[in-house]
């Protein structure tokens, strides 16, 4: 999970790391989705990637069906996502790179992973929401207070009146229970559990640190850039001080392609 402060160095790690902190008080989540493509093929070896034209959408290479690292159908719920899916093996040049391919890995993921685990990656996201990012401000100083304020104020308040979710919003980071009815809120929000929409909000869950912000952007109450920023208000203000780091700058660079890549992800789920 991407950290929402930084230390001295503006790297993002380190003892100013508020949601490393928030973490450690609490027990903290279990962490992302592990990656079911993980070893790529070798090279290209077709001409054609196309899809099928009967729901769930196959993957076709040169009109043969794609399968998973399970040997399972690559197929999903909407012609727009299969396009996209197809798009990107059909971009591949000489080997297939799936780090150039986020949403054949999210497929795989949901096909493979989530699709047998539903109620546990469910209830990852409600755990992230029981010690959501947004609900554990800094004390000082007054800047970054006012800053959290006008990023992540608009974020409950959608909560309290969208999911009927009562957020407790504390100072600090020491751990403290958020009400089972707002924990149950979260819950409600995330059924009925399909592995394909599961994926999309836990990959942006775990990315942001944050349940509320995740459905928030879902529900589109935030934009794509509003809500990267709300996720990163520490971190950026860290920045401010200290500067960037080159190291730092590029893991970051490569989480909001990811993040990107999700949100894209639920909207063709929608298309």
């Amino acid at each position: 999970m991407s950290g929402s402060s930084s230390n001295g160095n503006g790297n993002g790690e380190g003892k100013g790391d508020h949601r490393a902190d928030l973490e450690r008080a609490s027990g903290g989540p279990r962490g992302t989705i592990s990656d079911s493509l993980a070893k790529p093929l070798a090279r290209r070896f077709y001409k054609e990637a196309s899809t099928g034209d009967v729901a769930p959408f196959q993957i076709l290479l040169d009109g043969r069906a794609v399968k998973t690292p399970k040997k399972r159908a690559l197929a999903v719920p909407t012609k727009a996502l299969a396009l996209a899916i197809a798009d990107e093996w059909q971009a591949q040049v000489d080997t297939i790179d799936p780090s150039r391919m986020p949403l054949t890995r999210f497929a795989n993921t949901a096909i493979d992973a989530v699709s047998e685990t539903l109620d546990a990656v469910a209830a990852d996201i409600v755990a992230y929401a029981g010690s959501d990012l947004v609900c554990y401000r800094a004390e000082t100083p007054d800047e970054l207070v006012a800053l959290q304020s006008r990023d992540w104020n608009p974020i409950v308040a959608w909560a309290d009146a969208t999911l009927d979710a009562r957020f407790r919003v504390v100072p600090g980071v020491v751990h403290v229970e958020q009400s089972s009815e707002a924990l149950a809120a979260v819950g409600h929000a995330l059924t009925p559990h399909d592995p394909f929409r599961l994926t999309g909000l836990h990959v942006l869950t775990t990315l942001t640190g944050s349940a509320l912000l995740a459905l928030a952007l879902e529900s589109k109450a935030v934009t794509v850039d509003a809500a990267w920023n709300a996720a990163h208000v520490d971190e950026d203000y860290q920045i401010s001080l200290w500067g960037e780091d080159a190291e730092a700058t590029a893991r970051r660079r490569g989480r909001r392609a990811e993040f990107d890549a999700a949100w894209r992800w639920l909207a063709l789920l929608r298309t």
